[in-house]
């Protein structure tokens, strides 16, 4: 199994790398691709030294499976090469995501769509899939009719210079800006660029891709992402309408049982999900589980989950895993 990884030197190209590890993935020949100013670094990595290679060099290799994070514009331009030779991507950018031919994939929930045919995989949005792991349960039970979500998003979803502004602002060191306004101390209500409909287009995506991803376009999805001056770990308040009435206690039994989710809801000890504890984690932590009591069949939940973890890098490398075991490459 040859595996490249493209965006080796990004953020969550260095998570995917501390995942592969951790996960002991099965590979016998590991490429550590980038972009061509980054062509020739060294990295070390698992007791061994590799040098960065370039995109076409790694085309010409003929990986078995491409893990990308290299940004929308990249993956449109190269994912189709990596195909072309034969190639099974698994991409993290927004390229694909929305592309009729192309599957959205989290395992837990939609992975038995994934065929051998399949030679370019979206990854969906770091937002949506600790969303929709907790939702996917509920909604095959009760039927969601409406969801309310606003996000509370860490820094590190923009990348490596929004981490180095907060870290700057913190010390009292002026620097390079990610965003337009101070991110310490302060809320930004704005998470990517806005749209023509006056969503950013981080808010359409959770509008959208959860509709994708399950397969059913019955429900309606309104969305506020907000960044946060967190270093990691992303954070939903999500109001959820269903068709059919719940009992708390069953919906919290139920995403107990659900993959991938815990359930962190203890009030009388206040025990609830946070960011800090996600941090470095794979699992989507859920709380503040109670009924909406302004009208009826509606759930407020809060989700918490690592953006750069199962948002991104852990998504990705389990997308892989399920293609190998089962023998979709």
């Amino acid at each position: 199994m040859k595996v490249a990884v493209v965006g080796a030197t990004g953020m969550v190209g260095n998570v995917m790398l501390d995942v592969l590890k951790e996960r002991n993935f099965p590979f016998s020949e590991l490429l550590l691709v980038a972009s061509e100013r980054s062509k020739g670094k060294q990295i070390e990595y698992n007791g061994k030294t590799y040098s960065v290679i370039g995109l076409q060099d790694a085309v010409n290799e003929k990986p078995d499976i491409a893990l990308f994070s290299a940004g929308g514009s990249t993956s449109e331009e190269w994912a189709p090469k990596f195909a072309e030779v034969g190639c099974t991507v698994v991409d993290n950018s927004s390229a694909w995501r929305m592309d009729p031919t192309k599957k959205l994939v989290i395992p837990e929930i939609n992975g038995n769509e994934l065929t051998k045919d399949d030679k370019i995989i979206a990854n969906p949005n770091c937002s949506t899939i600790q969303m929709v792991l907790a939702l996917a349960p509920l909604h095959k039970t009760y039927k969601m009719k409406r969801l309310v979500v606003s996000t509370y998003q860490s820094v590190s979803g923009t990348g490596v210079k929004a981490v180095k502004q907060l870290d700057n602002e913190e010390k009292g060191i002026d620097g390079d800006k990610a965003y337009h306004y101070p991110i310490y101390r302060n809320a930004i209500p704005q998470c990517d660029i806005f749209l023509e409909n006056g969503y950013t287009k981080e808010e359409m995506k959770l509008v959208k891709e959860p509709k994708k991803i399950l397969s059913d376009d019955s429900f309606s999805v309104t969305a506020t992402a907000v960044r946060i001056p967190t270093a990691g770990g992303h954070s939903e308040a999500v109001n959820i309408q269903f068709e059919n009435d719940f009992k708390i206690q069953d919906v919290k039994e139920l995403l107990s049982k659900t993959p991938g989710v815990i359930v962190k809801d203890d009030l009388d000890n206040n025990i609830y999900p946070m960011p800090i504890h996600a941090h470095n984690k794979d699992e989507v932590f859920v709380g503040r589980i109670r009924r909406d009591e302004s009208q009826e069949n509606t759930l407020n939940m809060w989700i918490v989950a690592d953006n750069l973890r199962k948002g991104a890098a852990t998504n990705t490398i389990q997308i892989a895993e399920y293609l190998i075991k089962n023998k979709l490459i």
